[in-house]
């Protein structure tokens, strides 16, 4: 927790300062899926990687590290004999990667919320081993220093992160 609380520290004042390689996005994917293959496998949760984007120039590391926290929450979320899937796609300027899981809805007023440190939607509910409600704030600010947007979805039984990255950074 204290790591990631530095890297926050860092973010909120401007230091991070992404390399500026190109990055797979699709292959980040595939390995981020091959890593959680047996816990999902226990939680009796699929899987599924759809699509393809063009790479992104950005940090590999830091990229990875926001991409892994989407697909540990949906696997946390998601009802066994359910999916989590991920669809990469891209527009004129970006890249998008969508990652969707089936469960209980968040209420649309909470959406924006789940970005802030330390929030929870049902705190209540928080079990040891869950982790310190960082992770999304962390992705934000990984994403944000690539120059690019995460939005935070939830409708229909299901919920839905995406982020974009531009293909043609400044």
């Amino acid at each position: 927790m204290i790591t990631d609380m530095l890297f926050l520290a860092q973010a909120d004042r401007g230091l991070l300062k992404p390399e500026n390689t190109e990055v797979n996005i699709a292959a980040e994917m595939l390995g981020l899926f091959e890593y959680f293959e047996a816990w999902a496998d226990e939680r009796k949760v699929a899987l599924k990687l759809q699509g393809d984007a063009p790479p992104v120039r950005g940090d590999r590391l830091m990229l990875r590290r926001a991409l892994s926290n989407l697909p540990s929450n949906a696997i946390r979320y998601t009802p066994p004999g359910d999916a989590v899937k991920a669809t990469l796609s891209s527009d004129t300027d970006a890249l998008l990667i969508r990652i969707e899981n089936v469960g209980a809805e968040i209420p649309p007023e909470l959406l924006p919320k789940l970005f802030d440190r330390f929030f929870r939607v049902d705190p209540s509910r928080q079990r040891k081993g869950d982790g310190a409600g960082l992770g999304l704030a962390i992705v934000k600010s990984i994403v944000d220093a690539h120059g690019g947007t995460v939005s935070a979805h939830s409708a229909e039984g299901k919920t839905w992160f995406q982020i974009r990255l531009p293909t043609n950074p400044a």
